[in-house]
């Protein structure tokens, strides 16, 4: 497992190198080292498709059956992956380990997905820590403003 600082540098380095995209990645950085610093675990398993595209799980609204929201699991362990319905049933479901700052970085261009849930104890998937994608958009572009903001020329 990797450190965040060597997960962040990963995903500089696996930026495309157009001139752009590596220093972009490197600003918002900061977003994605304090989000990972307050969850428990520097890799969670996500489950997959053959394909390796996520599993997403559409959760109803208890009282307002029209309202639904798209998330993605994160499990702390391989069982607990395993443990979850979507994996236990599917044989084309697999449980793949995935960096959290990764994860956190996919989730900002996952479209049809509202937010990832990160279950912090292994065995307990009633409770977890959610990370709405509004939210981390939010804080990357409140991130690029101030990295992009030029000191007023004096002379």
């Amino acid at each position: 497992m990797m450190n965040l600082k060597a997960q962040l540098q990963l995903l500089i380095d696996n930026a495309p190198q157009d001139g752009v995209t590596p220093q972009l990645v490197a600003k918002i950085a900061p977003v994605f080292s304090e989000i990972a610093q307050q969850l428990h675990h520097s890799q969670y398993y996500i489950l997959q498709d053959l394909e390796q595209s996520w599993v997403l799980t559409t959760l109803l609204h208890r009282n307002q059956s029209e309202v639904e929201k798209h998330v993605i699991y994160a499990f702390p362990t391989l069982q607990d992956a395993r443990a979850s319905s979507d994996a236990g049933l599917d044989p084309r479901v697999v449980a793949a380990p995935i960096p959290v700052t990764h994860i956190l970085f996919q989730l900002t261009a996952l479209e049809p997905v509202d937010s990832i849930v990160f279950f912090e104890t292994s065995g307990d998937l009633s409770s977890g820590i959610e990370i709405k994608r509004q939210y981390l958009q939010s804080l990357i572009s409140q991130q690029l403003q101030r990295k992009s903001q030029v000191p007023p020329d004096i002379a």
